[in-house]
């Protein structure tokens, strides 16, 4: 089934209590692209500079990635920089740069808009919702947001969740953007306002799958040494949505499996630096651990 992602790639400069890269591959889309990818051929929109390596863009193509929604602008590519304290739950915005993608305007590829499955990463909920409307009746829609667009986008993000399926924040988000410091009343608030499922991240302590038919907690998967944390929610969103496109459906068992699938492409995501480890995982390799994880969470 057809999977369409909108969003950024980037390049980042990342520094942990391991080592550092600069100019290392990053972006939402990126994470989720790749993770995604062996699962089925995600499509994507997306806008980069005249920087930006050709050889990235063919080395996603290869990986079966629908590159043709691909923007180059006139100007520099979206730039960002984090510093990761020990405990890796503190991170530090050292810069970012917009760069094009201040001027970001989503154009969606005639032979993308019959998408069935669409993510929206993290971006402006307006800019969001105008990539949302050029899809033909998706079967089903996810959006993920910040703290900052709760902040100073409210409307926008509230019009955006009457269009969409699903959203994913973490805890703090949904305290803020509901007021509910009890996370399951906040999670069938954020329902109320229209997304159907609620899926809430809690960083190394798992992530819970709300909606009127499933209710279901997942712990991270134990990963022995993280090395870079950037883009584990974004690669968890691509094995999750990967997931759910292959299987072509929502049923409740889809769903469940899909959050297992989602844990397991974000713990391959933080064992490296930018998309070092995860890029190098097949089919068989997220499969091996999925099977790992279930049997940790199965009595």
């Amino acid at each position: 089934m057809s999977l369409l992602v909108i969003g950024t790639l980037a390049y980042d400069t990342i520094e942990t209590v391991h080592d550092k890269r600069d100019e290392a591959l990053g972006g939402s889309a990126m994470y989720f692209a790749v993770a995604a990818a062996p699962f089925t051929s995600p499509n994507l929109v997306a806008v980069v500079g005249t920087d930006f390596q050709q050889a990235h863009l063919d080395d996603l193509a290869e990986r079966g990635v629908g590159i043709s929604g691909v923007e180059v602008a006139e100007g520099k590519t979206f730039r960002w920089g984090g510093r990761y304290e020990a405990d890796w739950n503190t991170r530090h915005t050292t810069f970012t740069e917009l760069n094009v993608f201040e001027h970001f305007d989503p154009k969606v590829p005639e032979e993308f808009q019959s998408a069935e499955f669409v993510f929206l990463a993290n971006a402006h909920p307006a800019i969001q919702l105008k990539a949302l409307q050029q899809v033909r009746g998706p079967h089903f829609s996810v959006a993920d947001t910040m703290n900052l667009w709760i902040d100073v986008a409210l409307d926008d993000l509230k019009a955006l969740l009457r269009h969409v399926d699903g959203l994913i924040l973490n805890d703090e988000e949904a305290r803020m953007l509901t007021g509910e410091s009890n996370l399951i009343q906040a999670a069938q608030q954020v329902m109320g306002m229209g997304p159907r499922y609620v899926i809430l991240k809690k960083g190394e302590h798992g992530a819970f799958l709300l909606s009127e038919d499933v209710h279901f907690a997942l712990p991270a998967y134990p990963v022995t040494v993280v090395v870079d944390p950037t883009g584990a929610g974004d690669s968890f969103a691509g094995g999750f949505m990967g997931s759910i496109a292959r299987a072509g459906d929502t049923d409740p068992e889809t769903m469940r499996k899909a959050m297992l699938y989602g844990t397991v492409t974000a713990s391959f995501c933080v064992q490296g630096f930018s998309i070092e480890d995860l890029s190098r995982r097949t089919l068989s390799d997220i499969d091996e651990r999925y099977n790992e994880l279930l049997s940790i969470v199965t009595v």
